[in-house]
């Protein structure tokens, strides 16, 4: 089957780290923005976090915005965050969006800290650009950058991953937690990113190789953190 590597590549991906990573999870959940929560595969996020004991959504008016469903927050991300959503959720969840977001170490700052533990994020590290008349496309973000973020707002990051399509966008994965110890036997194996996207450029013989080493390191665990 034909997909879209601009674009749909790399969320199918996403969508299934999260399903492996959503049911390790449970407590209550955002998902930070999320408009509608579609997965883009016919179904939608709360299905993949099937030990949450509630599931909300936040939105804002605008583009795709608020629209007062049941399960939905109204919440601007670069305002000052209301004191009923301080430390709300236990697992705030947030797929693409924060390179739309100009102010977003404010955006950031404020998803941390309606957590009471767990942050997963979701964020391009390479993707062609992508705005429109309601909203912008700002920033690109590296693993050094995710690991500054969560650090600076009492996070240690206890997952971290990237998408290995060549030819295709690049994004990040990046679970971090205030309670690291209480995840770390529970979480996957996972290598440290240290050279995102490194077949950016290669010729073909070269990035190939990249591909299967990086895959390869994956499967076996190799060089991962625990």
């Amino acid at each position: 089957m034909l997909i879209d590597k601009k674009f749909l590549a790399a969320r199918y991906w996403s969508n299934q780290e999260i399903a492996k990573l959503a049911p390790l999870f449970d407590g209550s959940v955002v998902n930070v923005s999320g408009w509608d929560d579609r997965d883009k595969q016919g179904s939608r996020y709360r299905e993949y976090f099937t030990n949450a004991s509630e599931y909300h959504r936040t939105n804002y008016t605008g583009h795709r915005g608020f629209a007062g469903d049941a399960d939905e927050v109204e919440l601007d991300l670069t305002s000052e965050l209301p004191r009923e959503l301080s430390r709300r959720y236990d697992v705030v969840f947030n797929h693409t969006t924060l390179e739309h977001i100009y102010e977003v170490r404010t955006a950031f700052a404020n998803m941390c800290a309606m957590s009471r533990d767990v942050v997963i994020v979701v964020v391009p590290f390479s993707q062609v650009q992508h705005e429109s008349d309601s909203y912008g496309d700002y920033w690109r973000f590296t693993p050094s950058c995710m690991r500054k973020l969560m650090d600076e707002n009492g996070l240690e990051v206890i997952y971290e991953s990237e998408s290995p399509v060549r030819n295709a966008a690049i994004y990040l994965m990046c679970v971090g937690a205030r309670n690291p110890d209480k995840h770390r036997r529970r979480m996957p194996r996972h290598e440290t990113i240290r050279a995102a996207g490194n077949w950016i450029g290669a010729s073909l013989i070269v990035s190939t190789m990249q591909f299967v080493s990086h895959r390869t390191r994956r499967l076996l665990g190799v060089n991962t953190r625990p």
